[in-house]
């Protein structure tokens, strides 16, 4: 704690009454009266290395609490906020130890307000301090035994510290105020999975899923509580579809908090909270705000870019991104997504250029290695598209998107054995997204040495035990055609075009009709993908 924010918990005093409070400067000795409730004010930290709007804003907040404790008609309310107004800021411009004086300060004078215990709550939980971010928060709940973001934080530092049996009712508690609360069943669930109830841990995580398929975070460990539970098939698909995020409660306080500051960093992380709930012109807002501030910063010329895509304004996109580069031209996410801009409007050798610039700059860039990837094929270089799956499997072994397109550049250079050994190991995984892909190649490799009807039909009625799609019954038409079942793939490839007619899916039902005039012919299909199906 620095001297300066020391000096203010150790100086905090409450006047009652008559009692002799020297104000700030004055020696021990004075005798000179302070108004009724007035504590002693602690100088300003460094705040130097802050952006001037910055150190504007929290030195008028630091000049507004000196006059309010010197005002005679100030309540103890009064002088509460207004310590508790600057510790808001130095909380938000990363200053915890003044922050944590001022709130404690605010708290001295007000015991009856739940927002000081609870910002000190997460002060003392960002510096690993959890049983003191336990007892705060309990006193928070015990200000407001129905706060649904004390009992969720409660329940994940309770569980953070290894205590599941003191997360356990925080997180019921929660859900008795609100069942469908995302971060309450996110919580018990890793709860009822720390205590050993792992089917109660996967009905959890999987309703969060439900409530929220954005939710990634719940994919580990719902993949653990498979795994326990013996379906490894499950545990397998989950563990591929982890991301790291987060699942937090709405978290009204601290959401206030990020929004106090006028920096470009706090105008960014508003921005970025505006994206996650897809308000796309709410972000854009957020991010010219901080370009305002820091018209050089390539990170938010980015992130506006990003907004102004998905509200379809691609060249609004483009100008911020160029802007970007131009800035920064080694800011790899820029260049990544002008190339996505550019191999959205074919113009490959463009894109190719701007992720062969975003690899360059970090190398274990997957998702521009992919999409490298399939610009260089869709240019006809498929040898140097090969080499970009490679590396992108070098650098990401479990990236499933990389080894699926590593089997089908396998089939375009026709090196099917290559191709089948690939998908042979990947689904040794239990992902059927890899079991789908050999089932297929099984189907139509032309390498007669590759090729097994019958394997593929078992392949693909293992599938359908789990689901029908439009994809899979395509599958199954072609490993029909394969057996010499011409009738019954004629059959099943008009069900499949009726159903690509019925959802709108005019470039699906155009290859679906391609491939039933090789079944009208009794040829089989000996083509596993098409361009158009390739990544």
């Amino acid at each position: 704690m620095t001297r300066a924010a020391a000096g203010c918990v150790l100086l905090v005093a409450l006047c009652v009454g008559a009692s002799a409070c020297a104000p700030a400067g004055a020696p021990a000795s004075s005798t000179a009266a302070a108004p009724q409730g007035a504590t002693v004010v602690a100088g300003l930290p460094d705040i130097s290395k802050l952006v001037p709007s910055v150190q504007k804003q929290i030195t008028v907040q630091h000049d507004w609490l000196v006059k309010t404790q010197a005002r005679s008609d100030a309540t103890l309310i009064d002088r509460a906020n207004a310590h508790g107004e600057l510790a808001k800021l130095f909380m938000a411009a990363q200053l915890p130890d003044a922050a944590e004086a001022e709130f404690l300060a605010a708290q001295s004078l007000d015991g009856s307000d739940y927002r000081w215990p609870y910002y000190l709550a997460h002060l003392a939980r960002a510096k690993g301090n959890l049983p003191q971010a336990v007892e705060l928060l309990q006193h928070v709940l015990q200000l407001r035994p129905d706060d649904m973001d004390a009992l969720v934080w409660l329940g994940d530092v309770s569980l953070t510290s290894g205590k599941p049996e003191a997360a356990e009712p925080a997180f019921a508690h929660a859900l008795q105020l609100d069942s469908n609360s995302v971060s309450a069943k996110f919580g018990a669930g890793r709860t009822a999975l720390a205590r050993g109830d792992h089917r109660k841990a996967a009905e959890f995580l999987e309703a969060v899923l439900r409530l929220n398929p954005k939710a990634t975070a719940a994919h580990y460990p719902l993949s653990q509580a498979y795994a326990a539970l013996g379906d490894t098939v499950k545990s397998a698909e989950h563990l591929r579809l982890r991301r790291d995020s987060k699942i937090a409660p709405r978290d009204t306080l601290m959401v206030e908090l990020e929004s106090l500051l006028q920096s470009p960093q706090s105008y960014e992380t508003a921005g970025l909270r505006k994206l996650d709930e897809e308000d796309w012109a709410g972000a854009a807002e957020q991010f010219s705000k901080g370009l305002m501030l820091a018209p050089d910063n390539a990170a938010l010329h980015h992130r506006l870019g990003t907004a102004l895509s998905m509200q379809n304004d691609a060249a609004g996109a483009r100008r911020e991104f160029a802007i970007a580069v131009q800035t920064q031209p080694e800011y790899f996410p820029a260049q990544f997504s002008l190339g996505v801009l550019a191999q959205a409007e074919g113009r490959h050798a463009e894109a190719i250029d701007r992720f062969t610039a975003a690899v360059k700059v970090r190398p274990s860039y997957t998702e521009a290695r992919l999409r490298l990837a399939s610009s260089l094929r869709r240019s006809g270089k498929l040898t140097d598209a090969l080499e970009s799956y490679q590396l992108a499997i070098a650098n990401a072994p479990d990236n499933a998107e990389a080894r699926l397109g590593l089997a089908m550049m396998l089939t375009k250079l026709r090196r099917y054995t290559e191709a089948k050994q690939t998908l042979v190991e990947a689904s040794a995984s239990g992902d059927l997204v890899f079991t789908h892909a050999l089932a297929r190649l099984l189907a139509t490799a032309p390498d007669n040495a590759v090729r097994d009807g019958r394997r593929a039909r078992a392949l693909v009625q293992q599938m359908l035990q789990r689901g029908r799609t439009l994809e899979l019954g395509e599958t199954y038409a072609m490993t029909l055609a394969e057996l010499g079942q011409y009738r019954e793939a004629q059959a099943l490839q008009r069900d499949l075009i009726a159903a690509a007619e019925r959802a709108q899916l005019p470039a699906v039902k155009a290859r679906l009709t391609s491939r039933l005039a090789l079944y009208d012919r009794a040829e089989p299909c000996r083509t596993p993908w098409t361009d158009e199906e390739m990544p």
